[in-house]
């Protein structure tokens, strides 16, 4: 699992954001080591692992030394770029102080609470390595493997994002998330045209130039690992798991079990909608249409040869449908992206 680092490093310019993050200190002529002038900017890397922190503090530091440890052993070029969600506890000030521990970190504090999905969107777009690794710090995924899904995307050419598929739920609200999100998986499924074993998890790397015409469409919230799915699935793009244990989360969970199960759904259709609409729609205007001239004719032979104006409802109601899906497919075939 070692790539040789003076073979995979290209230079290029810096990023104009880059002015925003922090980099620790380190000897530049140590090509395992900090930062340097050389790293700063797109692929300049082999890879970038993207951390959010939201009030993590009291584990924060656990978290990176697992993450570096093990990408220090693997033999990757990479930069682990943790971003700040602007916590309300002390987790800044222990990003802070620990930069000098860590000479391959990049501290990004935001100036305002974005979300998840605000600074894995940011994330992504500044990073300077050639694959990112999304995964959270709050000691629930096996951060330890995120050599492994790295060397995946380099062994396996073809393959353009890797997802870490949990093999068990230890999240808050067992008992409803599991079918809530058993039925969004399934439905995403069917609108995907495609197995996927799992929707929303945390953990995935993928290839920084495919992913980069799909950042905008990022959600701020815990939706966009679905959204970043889909978007390479609906794309023709190649999406592999690699089974993976899911531990019990360390610090208090951000998900509120309504709220964003409702995103999930919506989510999944707003993607599907965005690349595929006439999937989505037709469907259901094949359904009316069917219903309403089956209740038409029943219409003619019980009533006299009169159709009931809820059979006419539901007919036009089909063919509008039918017109809105024909022209969001027109219109998505015609988008430059």
């Amino acid at each position: 699992m070692n790539a040789d680092p003076t073979t995979t490093l290209t230079e290029a310019a810096a990023t104009p954001h880059a002015r925003h993050a922090s980099v620790s200190g380190g000897d530049p002529s140590d090509p395992q080591g900090a930062l340097n002038a050389l790293d700063h900017g797109p692929n300049t890397l082999d890879a970038t692992i993207v951390l959010p922190c939201y009030n993590e503090g009291p584990h924060v530091l656990l978290e990176l030394e697992r993450i570096t440890k093990a990408m220090d052993a693997s033999g990757f070029r990479y930069e682990l770029l943790v971003i700040d969600d602007k916590s309300t506890d002390d987790t800044l000030q222990v990003l802070q102080e620990a930069l000098p521990r860590f000479p391959r970190m990049r501290l990004m504090p935001f100036q305002r609470n974005g979300g998840s999905g605000t600074a894995r969107r940011i994330g992504s777009a500044e990073a300077y390595g050639r694959i990112v690794v999304w995964t959270d710090a709050d000691m629930t995924y096996p951060n330890d493997r995120i050599p492994e899904f790295i060397q995946y995307l380099v062994d396996h050419p073809e393959t353009d994002q890797v997802v870490g598929a949990r093999t068990t739920e230890q999240g808050t609200h067992k008992f409803l998330r599991v079918p809530a999100k058993w039925v969004i998986r399934k439905v995403a499924e069917t609108l995907a045209g495609t197995k996927i074993p799992d929707l929303n998890s945390g953990l995935r790397a993928f290839r920084r130039d495919v992913s980069l015409p799909y950042l905008r469409l990022l959600p701020p919230g815990f939706s966009c690992v679905t959204t970043i799915t889909l978007s390479f699935l609906s794309n023709q793009h190649t999406v592999d798991y690699l089974p993976i244990d899911y531990a019990k989360r360390a610090g208090t969970s951000k998900f509120h079990f309504v709220r964003d199960a409702y995103r999930y759904i919506l989510q999944v259709l707003r993607m599907v909608m965005y690349f595929n609409p006439i999937k989505v729609l037709m469907p259901l205007a094949l359904v009316l249409l069917s219903v309403g001239f089956v209740k038409a004719i029943v219409d003619v032979v019980i009533y006299f040869f009169r159709i009931t104006t809820n059979s006419l409802l539901l007919i036009v109601t089909g063919l509008l449908i039918a017109s809105v899906a024909l022209l969001a497919d027109l219109i998505v075939r015609s988008r430059a992206d």
